[in-house]
């Protein structure tokens, strides 16, 4: 299966970034109120996530934008530096420094992710998109658009919210979720096997048309329900292109003396680098042709893409794994589908703002909690525990840790489980024993076979092994198949060479230096 090239998949493309524009303008939207910025600094982020980034990146099938993981650290940043355009001096700081940890090659650290807790963070992700989708679905908005920590920014938790949403439903909203669930679940499991029409016209096209129609259905008093224009989305209207262009804020570059600048730029540049390595490689395994994407070029871009938003008035700009997997779940095939995404967040914002805000949300978490079942199918969760508990352990762990704290903190926990199973790999396979030889003169040659690479973890196993060896034997210490022993090894085995001689041991050793 080749890999498609850009233009290639011009149809799959073009409908995919369709999906991808309509659910990111919320959460552009739901990330700048969280960040204490100003509305359209969230637009400005998307815009050039998609069309700057996208161009720039190596990425296939990821959606940059504003990422949920800074809304706090962007929030206390401008409070404490006094004024937005101060902060926008933050961010192209920051973009300077991901370009040059790009050419410093430091996008290695995005191998050393497992597999386990990558996938982990895509189920978890899946469930989180569930769960915070659920208020929005019933019409209770009181958390914004991309919350996925535990503790939301309204107060409440993940599950109070559910608690609170299903004590004050919103009928309307409620029948436009229950409506847009049943066209998808239809459209994808019956419709688009039957006729090649509604593999080209997506679902999630139908869901929208289908809410609007039902917000204006309200509006002019056909139905009799009711939305707030907080159950819709809400873009800033320009009244013109005078009043488009008057929303651009640009930074002020005197501060740039100051620690606390310094300070935040870095932060930004660390965590924004961070979620990019995890998304990128999320994506990557989510990918149906196994792409594999350069990190460090994608360190890169995203430094371009915040050295831009930041002069353009815009937030940290991160790869973000939600929008990466609405792509890939509606057939993105190229990374044209994140920059035609881009380019009809531009658009919108000039000329069809006024249409956009008639979404009700409700239609938008139907499409997100189909794309969170496909992260988090129960195949996937069956497929790990088949894999023993080495796979399944840090898998579950960074499951839990993503709903019950944040993105980042959840990944730690993951690594945590992770770091220790391959620690403890590491302390029992540090050898093997040969079977046991008895000589004519009733001497028992024990073989003991270094592993390729020997670390101190090793020590404790290896000297337990030696010591179990009776006395009145031979025993043989092989290296040749080592590369690397420790110097804590080395001292053991020199050290057991003369304990041996009490009990009348004796030690060979081969190819050991």
């Amino acid at each position: 299966m080749h890999a498609p090239r850009l233009f290639q998949e011009f149809k799959s493309d073009l409908s995919a970034s369709i999906v991808v524009f309509l659910v990111a303008v919320p959460l552009c939207l739901g990330i700048a109120l969280a960040s204490g910025a100003p509305l359209f600094a969230g637009i400005v982020a998307g815009i050039v996530g998609g069309i700057v980034v996208g161009i720039a990146s190596g990425s296939p099938l990821g959606v940059s934008g504003p990422g949920n993981g800074l809304t706090v650290l962007v929030a206390s940043a401008i409070a404490m530096l006094g004024s937005w355009p101060q902060f926008l001096t933050c961010v192209v700081l920051a973009g300077v420094m991901q370009v040059i940890f790009g050419y410093l090659e430091a996008g290695f650290i995005a191998y050393f992710f497992p597999s386990s807790v990558i996938k982990g963070m895509l189920a978890g992700i899946g469930l989180l998109i569930i769960l915070k989708q659920i208020p929005h679905a019933l019409g209770y908005d009181r958390d914004f658009e991309g919350d996925f920590s535990f503790l939301q920014a309204s107060g409440e938790t993940t599950l109070s919210a559910i608690g609170n949403a299903v004590q004050a439903i919103t009928p309307a909203a409620l029948l436009i979720s229950l409506l847009s669930l049943a066209i998808l679940i239809l459209w994808e499991t019956v419709l688009m096997k039957k006729h090649k029409l509604f593999q080209v016209l997506q679902g999630s096209l139908v869901v929208v048309f289908t809410g609007i129609a039902i917000n204006y259905g309200i509006r002019m008093g056909f139905l009799n329900l009711s939305l707030a224009p907080d159950h819709l989305v809400n873009i800033p209207v320009p009244e013109n292109m005078a009043g488009f262009f008057g929303q651009f804020i640009f930074p002020d570059f005197s501060v740039m003396t100051r620690f606390e600048v310094w300070k935040i730029a870095f932060l930004i540049t660390l965590i924004a680098s961070l979620e990019t390595l995890l998304s990128v490689e999320a994506a990557d395994k989510l990918d149906p042709y196994k792409r594999v994407t350069p990190p460090n070029r994608e360190l890169k871009a995203q430094g371009l893409g915040n050295i831009v938003s930041g002069l353009c008035g815009g937030l940290p700009i991160t790869q973000v794994i939600v929008r990466s997997s609405v792509n890939i779940s509606f057939g993105g095939k190229t990374k044209l589908s994140a920059i035609l995404h881009g380019v009809f967040i531009l658009i919108s914002a000039i000329t069809l703002a006024e249409v956009l805000n008639m979404i009700p949300l409700a239609s938008l978490a139907a499409i997100l909690i189909t794309v969170g079942y496909k992260l988090a199918r129960p195949a996937l969760f069956k497929q790990m525990y088949a894999q023993g508990s080495e796979q399944f352990v840090p898998f579950v762990a960074t499951v839990i840790g993503l709903l019950t704290t944040d993105l980042l903190t959840g990944i730690a926990i993951g690594m945590v489980f992770g770091i220790f199973y391959t620690l403890r790999n590491s302390y029992l396979n540090g050898y093997s024993m040969k079977d046991i030889v008895t000589s004519q003169d009733g001497r028992e040659t024990h073989h003991l076979v270094l592993a390729e690479v020997v670390s101190f973890f090793n020590k404790a196993n290896i000297l337990q092994a030696l010591e179990a060896i009776p006395a009145n034997s031979t025993v043989i210490i092989d290296g040749s198949h080592s590369k690397s022993i420790a110097q804590d090894v080395v001292e053991v085995i020199k050290n057991y060479e003369q304990s041996a001689k009490i009990k009348n041991i004796a030690v060979k050793k081969i190819n050991f230096a």
